[in-house]
Protein backbone atom coordinates (compact mmCIF):
# COMPACT_ATOMS: atom_id res chain seq x y z
CA UNK A 1 0.00 0.00 0.00
CA UNK A 2 1.63 3.11 -1.30
CA UNK A 3 -1.15 5.89 -1.06
CA UNK A 4 -4.15 6.59 1.51
CA UNK A 5 -7.12 4.70 1.00
CA UNK A 6 -10.67 6.54 2.77
CA UNK A 7 -12.38 3.41 4.01
CA UNK A 8 -15.21 3.78 6.57
CA UNK A 9 -15.41 7.01 6.58
CA UNK A 10 -11.79 7.64 7.29
CA UNK A 11 -8.65 8.29 5.64
CA UNK A 12 -6.68 5.21 6.10
CA UNK A 13 -2.61 5.80 5.25
CA UNK A 14 0.17 3.61 5.23
CA UNK A 15 1.36 4.64 8.62
CA UNK A 16 -2.07 3.52 9.64
CA UNK A 17 -1.77 0.23 8.32
CA UNK A 18 1.93 -0.13 9.54
CA UNK A 19 0.33 0.60 12.84
CA UNK A 20 -2.34 -1.90 13.12
CA UNK A 21 0.17 -4.87 11.78
CA UNK A 22 2.71 -3.46 14.25
CA UNK A 23 -0.05 -4.05 17.10
CA UNK A 24 -1.20 -7.30 16.10
CA UNK A 25 2.30 -8.49 15.90
CA UNK A 26 3.30 -7.31 19.37
CA UNK A 27 0.12 -8.97 20.81
CA UNK A 28 -0.51 -11.45 19.21
CA UNK A 29 -3.37 -12.68 22.24
CA UNK A 30 -4.90 -9.96 21.15
CA UNK A 31 -9.11 -10.48 19.79
CA UNK A 32 -10.27 -7.86 17.60
CA UNK A 33 -12.51 -6.16 19.85
CA UNK A 34 -9.72 -5.20 21.83
CA UNK A 35 -7.71 -4.59 18.70
CA UNK A 36 -10.78 -2.21 17.79
CA UNK A 37 -11.03 -0.20 21.18
CA UNK A 38 -6.97 0.46 20.82
CA UNK A 39 -7.51 1.84 17.66
CA UNK A 40 -10.46 3.88 18.11
CA UNK A 41 -8.19 4.98 21.26
CA UNK A 42 -5.25 5.78 19.74
CA UNK A 43 -7.13 7.24 16.57
CA UNK A 44 -9.35 9.61 19.00
CA UNK A 45 -11.80 8.61 16.63
CA UNK A 46 -15.49 9.48 18.35
CA UNK A 47 -18.74 10.43 17.40
CA UNK A 48 -20.30 13.16 17.48
CA UNK A 49 -22.11 12.63 21.11
CA UNK A 50 -17.98 12.23 22.00
CA UNK A 51 -18.68 8.49 22.04
CA UNK A 52 -15.52 6.59 20.48
CA UNK A 53 -16.32 4.42 16.97
CA UNK A 54 -14.68 1.04 17.47
CA UNK A 55 -17.61 -0.75 16.08
CA UNK A 56 -16.42 1.64 13.01
CA UNK A 57 -13.43 0.05 13.74
CA UNK A 58 -13.82 -3.08 13.72
CA UNK A 59 -15.83 -3.33 10.26
CA UNK A 60 -12.75 -0.98 8.84
CA UNK A 61 -10.22 -3.73 10.02
CA UNK A 62 -12.72 -6.32 8.12
CA UNK A 63 -12.41 -3.84 4.69
CA UNK A 64 -8.87 -3.83 5.00
CA UNK A 65 -8.42 -7.45 5.64
CA UNK A 66 -11.15 -7.86 2.52
CA UNK A 67 -8.16 -5.65 0.31
CA UNK A 68 -5.39 -8.14 1.52
CA UNK A 69 -3.82 -5.40 3.13
CA UNK A 70 -3.97 -7.07 6.59
CA UNK A 71 -5.19 -10.61 8.56
CA UNK A 72 -6.87 -10.04 11.27
CA UNK A 73 -6.83 -12.60 14.87
CA UNK A 74 -9.67 -15.81 14.27
CA UNK A 75 -13.23 -14.38 15.76
CA UNK A 76 -13.50 -15.89 18.98
CA UNK A 77 -17.55 -15.78 19.44
CA UNK A 78 -19.72 -17.40 16.94
CA UNK A 79 -22.29 -15.18 15.58
CA UNK A 80 -25.43 -16.24 16.64
CA UNK A 81 -28.57 -16.50 14.57
CA UNK A 82 -30.42 -13.47 15.82
CA UNK A 83 -32.55 -13.85 12.40
CA UNK A 84 -34.82 -16.44 13.56
CA UNK A 85 -34.50 -15.17 17.29
CA UNK A 86 -32.17 -17.64 18.82
CA UNK A 87 -30.77 -16.33 22.32
CA UNK A 88 -33.59 -14.00 22.91
CA UNK A 89 -35.38 -14.40 25.67
CA UNK A 90 -39.28 -16.14 24.90
CA UNK A 91 -41.76 -13.61 24.91
CA UNK A 92 -45.83 -14.01 25.56
CA UNK A 93 -47.24 -11.81 23.00
CA UNK A 94 -51.04 -10.60 23.73
CA UNK A 95 -52.62 -11.67 20.34
CA UNK A 96 -56.05 -9.85 21.18
CA UNK A 97 -57.06 -8.35 17.96
CA UNK A 98 -56.52 -4.74 17.37
CA UNK A 99 -58.94 -3.16 15.75
CA UNK A 100 -61.05 -0.06 14.49
CA UNK A 101 -60.39 3.47 14.25
CA UNK A 102 -57.18 5.42 14.70
CA UNK A 103 -58.73 7.68 17.26
CA UNK A 104 -60.59 4.92 19.17
CA UNK A 105 -57.05 3.36 20.19
CA UNK A 106 -56.40 5.92 23.13
CA UNK A 107 -53.53 7.06 23.80
CA UNK A 108 -50.05 6.01 21.85
CA UNK A 109 -46.88 6.05 22.48
CA UNK A 110 -43.82 6.25 20.65
CA UNK A 111 -40.21 6.03 22.27
CA UNK A 112 -37.29 5.42 21.30
CA UNK A 113 -35.79 2.22 23.08
CA UNK A 114 -32.06 1.46 21.42
CA UNK A 115 -30.61 2.27 25.49
CA UNK A 116 -33.39 0.34 27.29
CA UNK A 117 -32.58 -3.29 27.47
CA UNK A 118 -36.12 -4.43 28.45
CA UNK A 119 -37.80 -2.82 25.75
CA UNK A 120 -34.27 -3.27 23.65
CA UNK A 121 -35.15 -7.09 24.04
CA UNK A 122 -38.69 -6.59 23.34
CA UNK A 123 -38.35 -4.94 20.16
CA UNK A 124 -35.37 -7.45 18.95
CA UNK A 125 -38.13 -10.40 19.59
CA UNK A 126 -41.21 -9.41 17.72
CA UNK A 127 -38.64 -8.56 14.63
CA UNK A 128 -37.13 -11.65 14.51
CA UNK A 129 -40.40 -13.36 15.00
CA UNK A 130 -42.70 -11.62 12.64
CA UNK A 131 -40.93 -9.53 10.59
CA UNK A 132 -40.29 -11.43 7.00
CA UNK A 133 -36.59 -10.83 6.81
CA UNK A 134 -36.33 -11.65 10.96
CA UNK A 135 -33.82 -9.11 12.72
CA UNK A 136 -29.78 -9.99 12.49
CA UNK A 137 -29.18 -7.09 15.58
CA UNK A 138 -27.70 -3.62 14.88
CA UNK A 139 -24.20 -2.57 13.53
CA UNK A 140 -23.52 1.07 13.87
CA UNK A 141 -25.50 4.19 14.38
CA UNK A 142 -29.28 3.10 14.77
CA UNK A 143 -32.32 4.10 16.57
CA UNK A 144 -35.03 1.77 17.43
CA UNK A 145 -38.91 2.90 18.00
CA UNK A 146 -41.79 1.13 19.32
CA UNK A 147 -45.73 2.32 19.51
CA UNK A 148 -47.70 0.87 22.72
CA UNK A 149 -51.46 1.33 23.26
CA UNK A 150 -52.48 2.90 26.69
CA UNK A 151 -52.23 -0.72 28.23
CA UNK A 152 -48.50 -1.01 27.34
CA UNK A 153 -49.09 -3.21 24.69
CA UNK A 154 -46.51 -3.24 21.60
CA UNK A 155 -47.86 -2.20 17.95
CA UNK A 156 -45.31 -1.48 16.20
CA UNK A 157 -41.38 -1.53 15.71
CA UNK A 158 -39.41 0.49 13.45
CA UNK A 159 -35.07 0.67 13.19
CA UNK A 160 -33.33 3.06 11.28
CA UNK A 161 -29.53 2.36 10.14
CA UNK A 162 -26.87 3.51 8.59
CA UNK A 163 -27.63 4.54 4.73
CA UNK A 164 -26.93 1.95 1.55
CA UNK A 165 -23.23 3.02 0.19
CA UNK A 166 -24.38 3.40 -2.94
CA UNK A 167 -28.15 3.82 -4.38
CA UNK A 168 -28.40 5.47 -7.96
CA UNK A 169 -31.86 6.41 -7.55
CA UNK A 170 -31.14 7.99 -4.20
CA UNK A 171 -28.09 9.71 -5.40
CA UNK A 172 -29.61 11.29 -8.34
CA UNK A 173 -32.76 12.65 -6.49
CA UNK A 174 -30.00 13.91 -4.09
CA UNK A 175 -27.67 15.58 -6.69
CA UNK A 176 -24.76 14.94 -4.81
CA UNK A 177 -20.73 13.48 -6.27
CA UNK A 178 -19.06 10.20 -4.87
CA UNK A 179 -16.83 12.63 -3.16
CA UNK A 180 -19.71 14.78 -1.38
CA UNK A 181 -21.86 11.45 -0.45
CA UNK A 182 -18.61 10.09 0.95
CA UNK A 183 -18.81 12.90 2.97
CA UNK A 184 -22.11 13.13 4.08
CA UNK A 185 -23.28 9.94 3.75
CA UNK A 186 -23.94 9.96 7.82
CA UNK A 187 -26.39 12.04 7.83
CA UNK A 188 -28.70 10.14 5.76
CA UNK A 189 -30.38 7.14 7.26
CA UNK A 190 -32.37 4.27 6.41
CA UNK A 191 -35.76 2.65 7.62
CA UNK A 192 -34.71 -0.86 7.55
CA UNK A 193 -37.58 -2.45 9.44
CA UNK A 194 -40.79 -1.18 9.97
CA UNK A 195 -42.97 -4.15 11.45
CA UNK A 196 -46.77 -3.66 12.49
CA UNK A 197 -47.46 -6.63 14.44
CA UNK A 198 -49.95 -9.06 12.80
CA UNK A 199 -53.08 -8.65 15.48
CA UNK A 200 -53.01 -5.35 14.79
CA UNK A 201 -55.58 -4.05 11.79
CA UNK A 202 -56.08 -0.34 12.11
CA UNK A 203 -56.27 1.47 9.36
CA UNK A 204 -53.87 5.12 8.57
CA UNK A 205 -51.80 3.68 11.31
CA UNK A 206 -48.89 2.84 9.88
CA UNK A 207 -48.75 6.21 8.05
CA UNK A 208 -49.20 7.71 11.42
CA UNK A 209 -46.41 6.00 12.92
CA UNK A 210 -44.42 7.35 9.89
CA UNK A 211 -45.20 10.89 10.67
CA UNK A 212 -44.57 10.64 14.29
CA UNK A 213 -41.38 9.19 14.28
CA UNK A 214 -40.00 11.25 10.99
CA UNK A 215 -40.81 14.21 13.19
CA UNK A 216 -38.27 13.14 16.13
CA UNK A 217 -36.17 11.45 14.25
CA UNK A 218 -33.33 14.10 13.35
CA UNK A 219 -33.17 15.35 16.75
CA UNK A 220 -33.03 12.05 18.12
CA UNK A 221 -30.28 11.42 16.45
CA UNK A 222 -28.44 14.01 17.25
CA UNK A 223 -28.93 13.64 20.93
CA UNK A 224 -27.24 10.01 20.62
CA UNK A 225 -24.87 10.45 18.51
CA UNK A 226 -24.41 14.05 17.95
CA UNK A 227 -25.30 15.14 14.23
CA UNK A 228 -28.65 15.09 12.81
CA UNK A 229 -30.18 13.26 9.69
CA UNK A 230 -30.90 15.27 6.53
CA UNK A 231 -32.37 13.08 4.84
CA UNK A 232 -33.95 9.06 5.22
CA UNK A 233 -34.28 6.69 2.75
CA UNK A 234 -36.42 3.16 2.40
CA UNK A 235 -36.43 0.08 0.25
CA UNK A 236 -39.65 -1.24 -0.20
CA UNK A 237 -39.52 -4.92 -1.78
CA UNK A 238 -41.75 -4.74 -5.14
CA UNK A 239 -42.99 -7.71 -5.19
CA UNK A 240 -44.48 -7.83 -1.65
CA UNK A 241 -45.79 -4.11 -0.94
CA UNK A 242 -47.19 -1.39 -2.83
CA UNK A 243 -45.40 1.45 -0.27
CA UNK A 244 -49.20 2.30 0.34
CA UNK A 245 -48.03 3.37 3.69
CA UNK A 246 -45.07 5.62 2.81
CA UNK A 247 -47.03 6.91 0.41
CA UNK A 248 -49.61 8.62 2.46
CA UNK A 249 -46.94 9.71 4.94
CA UNK A 250 -45.48 11.86 1.90
CA UNK A 251 -42.22 9.62 1.57
CA UNK A 252 -40.92 10.57 -2.20
CA UNK A 253 -40.76 7.53 -4.80
CA UNK A 254 -37.51 8.14 -6.36
CA UNK A 255 -36.87 4.71 -8.40
CA UNK A 256 -35.82 1.28 -8.14
CA UNK A 257 -32.84 -0.70 -7.71
CA UNK A 258 -31.75 -2.84 -10.20
CA UNK A 259 -32.15 -6.46 -8.80
CA UNK A 260 -28.34 -7.11 -7.99
CA UNK A 261 -26.94 -7.99 -5.00
CA UNK A 262 -23.90 -5.50 -3.80
CA UNK A 263 -22.12 -8.55 -3.53
CA UNK A 264 -22.87 -9.78 -7.13
CA UNK A 265 -19.07 -8.97 -9.26
CA UNK A 266 -20.44 -10.67 -11.67
CA UNK A 267 -24.30 -9.65 -12.77
CA UNK A 268 -25.34 -13.40 -12.02
CA UNK A 269 -26.90 -13.32 -8.68
CA UNK A 270 -30.26 -11.20 -8.78
CA UNK A 271 -32.40 -10.21 -5.78
CA UNK A 272 -35.84 -9.10 -5.58
CA UNK A 273 -36.64 -5.51 -7.03
CA UNK A 274 -37.11 -2.81 -4.70
CA UNK A 275 -38.68 0.39 -4.95
CA UNK A 276 -36.23 3.63 -3.29
CA UNK A 277 -38.50 6.24 -1.22
CA UNK A 278 -36.83 9.17 0.61
CA UNK A 279 -38.23 11.68 3.13
CA UNK A 280 -36.35 14.87 3.28
CA UNK A 281 -36.04 16.35 7.07
CA UNK A 282 -34.39 19.16 6.16
CA UNK A 283 -36.11 21.63 3.68
CA UNK A 284 -32.49 22.36 2.36
CA UNK A 285 -31.84 19.00 2.35
CA UNK A 286 -29.64 19.13 -1.05
CA UNK A 287 -27.47 22.06 -0.28
CA UNK A 288 -26.58 20.45 2.96
CA UNK A 289 -25.80 17.52 1.48
CA UNK A 290 -23.60 18.11 -1.28
CA UNK A 291 -21.37 21.12 -0.01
Amino acid sequence: MNQALFVQGRQVTPQDVGRIRELMATNPNWSRRRLSKVLSEEWNWRNGAGRLKDMATRTLLLKLEARGLIHLPPCRQKASNRMTGRGLPRQNWDSTPVEGKLGDLGPLTVREVSSDTIARVRFAAALAEFHYLGFRGTVGENLQYTLTDGRGQLLACLLFGAAAWKCRARDEFVGWTPEQRQRHLHRVANNTRFLILPFVRVPHLASWILGSVTRRLSADWKKKYGHGIALVETFVERDRFAGTSYKAANWVYVGSTTGRSRQDRHFTLRVPVKDVYCYPLERRFRRELSS
